[in-house]
């Protein structure tokens, strides 16, 4: 069964004047046919013959909305495989007692719009389950979105992909993890190759290549085996690392990372925030804070990550500081709240990527993050200005003995309290998770979901640009992919 939505299209209208004077009707009548004539002569996105929509919305666009068609894809691609979660069994990579998940029991069946899971493993790369929501909302009620659903692809800005591809990797992990790469038998690769090959014949995709078409992929693993196809595409991604081209062996956390440029980059694609497994503490609950600084984690790690054994040896015999290993079950998530909310600084070390959700836990728990992931990207940069809450550190200096302890306590209780007054203001832009069943329901307008749309929007000249310069390419013209680098 296709998606089908809820809301509602809403018709168009028009309005037009009378001038009872002949003399001043000639007049106007002139203007507009000199003015049309001007328009058509230095305007070449207007010609009537180009079939893309982004040529003729890319200007008139409402500055308070994109127009975004959501892809017509079946539901077992989105929505069906919350089914398929919630039937399965216990995910076998979290120990007895860890997962959070609501009961099955209590679960209704043949549920329109199921709950995402609690599972933390899971949890982090929901973005993709509330950004459905708000587009699967009633327009009525939609009226703090900044993405504006349509229903003709060819009135769309963008083409919004509505494929679960998080949870579908994640379903694979859980059940058979060592056939992940592999494409016989994956069900996770079925379903992208599925996927791809709905959206690439389809007349919008043709006709921009797919530039201007949206996937979310928190994962790092999320559509692995299809990236080169969907890499025109604007990648809505926590970062860059699941794209990174490095032997762990080999790099020791010292080898320049190489990103695939050709696929990946901040000119076309859009970092988003994990989402937060943490609840937020207002700053009015804010209590004094004993510990300096705090990490819960696994110690181990590969490729960038290698750096935080490194930290971690330095840092776990240092007074005042308080270094754990764990896991996010239920246990170590309690362990967490606790921990976060008494200390004055939380350490973010790059892990097997640059970022993680401990950055955003730290966020919602007003501990000040100590960063230190030189390759780091962060969403919603020229929105936030992460350095007015947050502390960046080489990773050079943070391997100096005891640089990192020395550092934190020449920051004044004044500027820590500057800092969380700071922090608690931005807050609100993490958070994905808009308080109604199923994400289905309005959204608040600070929220996550209407910032990324607001970055996707700044795209829109470059994707126009990108569709241009493809189509005026003779036939048979092959121009590699350009090194975007930012």
């Amino acid at each position: 069964m296709a998606l089908k939505s809820t809301a509602t299209a809403t018709a168009s209208s028009s309005s037009s004047s009378l001038c009872s004077v002949p003399t001043l009707f000639f007049a106007f009548t002139l203007l507009c046919t000199l003015s049309f004539s001007l328009f058509f002569l230095f305007n070449p996105l207007s010609s009537p013959s180009s079939s893309s929509s982004i040529y003729r919305n890319a200007f008139h666009s409402p500055q308070n909305s994109i127009q975004v068609f959501v892809a017509d894809l079946p539901r077992s691609l989105n929505y069906g495989l919350l089914d398929k979660y919630w039937a399965s069994g216990p995910d076998s990579r979290l120990g007895s007692g860890a997962d959070h998940e609501i009961p099955k029991t209590q679960l209704p069946k043949s549920l329109e719009f199921p709950p995402y899971p609690e599972n933390p493993l899971i949890k982090q790369y929901s973005a993709e389950y509330w950004i459905l929501g708000d587009l699967m909302t009633p327009q009525a009620q939609r009226t703090a979105s900044f993405a504006q659903r349509v229903f003709s692809a060819a009135e769309a800005e963008v083409v919004f992909v509505p494929f679960f591809a998080t949870l579908s990797a994640e379903l694979q992990l859980a059940t058979a993890k060592g056939a992940f790469r592999k494409k016989a038998g994956n069900g996770d690769y079925e379903r992208q190759r599925q996927v791809v090959d709905f959206v690439k014949n389809t007349e919008a995709w043709k006709r921009s290549g797919g530039r201007d078409h949206v996937f979310v992929l928190t994962d790092p693993v999320a559509m692995w085996h299809v990236r080169a196809e969907i890499a025109p595409a604007v990648l809505l991604v926590v970062d860059f690392g699941g794209w990174y081209r490095l032997e762990s062996k080999s790099s020791n956390g010292n080898s320049s990372d190489v990103i695939q440029h050709a696929q990946v980059s901040l000119l076309k694609d859009v970092i988003v925030p994990y989402t937060h497994l943490l609840p937020r503490l207002q700053l009015t609950e804010n209590k004094k804070r004993q510990t300096l600084l705090y990490f819960k984690g696994a110690k181990h790690r590969h490729r960038g990550g290698l750096v935080r054994e490194k930290l971690w040896d330095l840092l776990v015999n240092e007074p005042d500081v308080i270094m754990e290993e764990g896991f996010p079950n239920a246990t170590g998530r309690e362990q967490s709240i606790k921990g976060m909310r008494t200390s004055k600084f939380c350490l973010h070390p790059a892990g097997d990527t640059p970022t993680s959700c401990r950055l955003f836990d730290a966020i919602q728990s007003l501990c000040i993050p100590v960063i230190v992931s030189d390759n780091i990207e962060l969403p919603f940069e020229g929105i936030v200005d992460y350095s007015e809450f947050s502390v960046f550190v080489a990773v050079d200096d943070a391997l100096k003995p005891n640089w990192v302890v020395s550092h934190l306590r020449t920051f004044p209780k004044e500027q820590r309290d500057r800092f969380r007054r700071k922090m608690a203001q931005f807050q609100p832009l993490f958070e994905y998770d808009n308080g109604h069943p199923g994400g289905i329901g309005p959204i608040p307008p600070d929220g996550a979901v209407n910032h990324v749309w607001k970055k996707v929007y700044q795209k829109l000249p470059m994707i126009k640009e990108a569709i241009i310069r493809e189509r005026r390419k003779p036939p048979g013209v092959s121009v590699p992919p350009r090194c975007h680098c930012t």
